[in-house]
């Protein structure tokens, strides 16, 4: 797997996305404002105790529309961390949403020193571009690695399903198998681990919780 060289491709595909559709769902390759809540919702369950001051890392924010998300279903609750690797993204963030001590986004990210109550990530995995299923799959067990080094009280992320309907599958597209994450997170990361796989979209979503 050559990291380096899915991380430049990844960031040219959502930098030229940003560029033609501008901070719309279309501008981080989702279809609708409908779908993309439809995800949040799910990936929001992650929050244990929603009442309690938490923090939250959105890893692959784009131009934060989780924040907007999060900023409506807890006004005053919460600490956010925006993390993408396109910089014209972060920049398109700050312009919308500012940076401030309780808002923060940036493109360099060190697991080392950064702690956070949760982690979340939407769509960061469907678009593996021209590489292959299993250097695919190497890379995003890195990064769940991340996650995990990350998070203090869980994490939670989406992929789209191998139970998609055949003749509308992309050679472009990652579709993932459930179970093989599901496993793979039970027995890497904790006994707490939930497949959301219930809404109607071509997708589902993993909670690792660490209770």
């Amino acid at each position: 797997m050559d990291k380096d060289k899915i991380v430049e491709d990844v960031n040219k595909y959502y930098t030229d996305k940003l560029q033609t559709f501008g901070a719309t769902p279309k501008g981080v390759d989702w279809n609708s404002i409908e779908s993309q809540e439809t995800r949040f919702n799910q990936l929001a369950s992650i929050i244990n105790s929603p009442n309690q001051e938490f923090s939250i890392l959105d890893y692959g924010c784009g131009y934060g529309s989780m924040y907007a998300y999060l900023k409506n279903k807890f006004p005053e609750n919460f600490s956010f961390h925006g993390y993408d690797i396109s910089e014209e993204m972060i920049s398109k963030a700050k312009e919308i949403y500012g940076n401030d001590s309780s808002t923060q986004w940036f493109t360099q990210i060190n697991p080392a020193s950064t702690k956070v109550d949760y982690v979340i990530a939407s769509g960061i995995f469907n678009v593996k571009l021209n590489h292959s299923n299993q250097d695919w799959q190497a890379y995003i067990l890195d990064t769940l690695q991340q996650f995990n080094s990350l998070a203090t009280k869980g994490f939670a992320f989406n992929m789209l399903t191998s139970y998609s309907d055949k003749e509308y599958m992309r050679d472009n597209l990652y579709y993932a198998e459930p179970f093989f994450f599901f496993d793979y997170c039970k027995k890497n990361f904790s006994k707490y681990v939930a497949v959301l796989h219930d809404y109607p979209l071509y997708e589902f979503t993993i909670l690792v919780k660490k209770l």
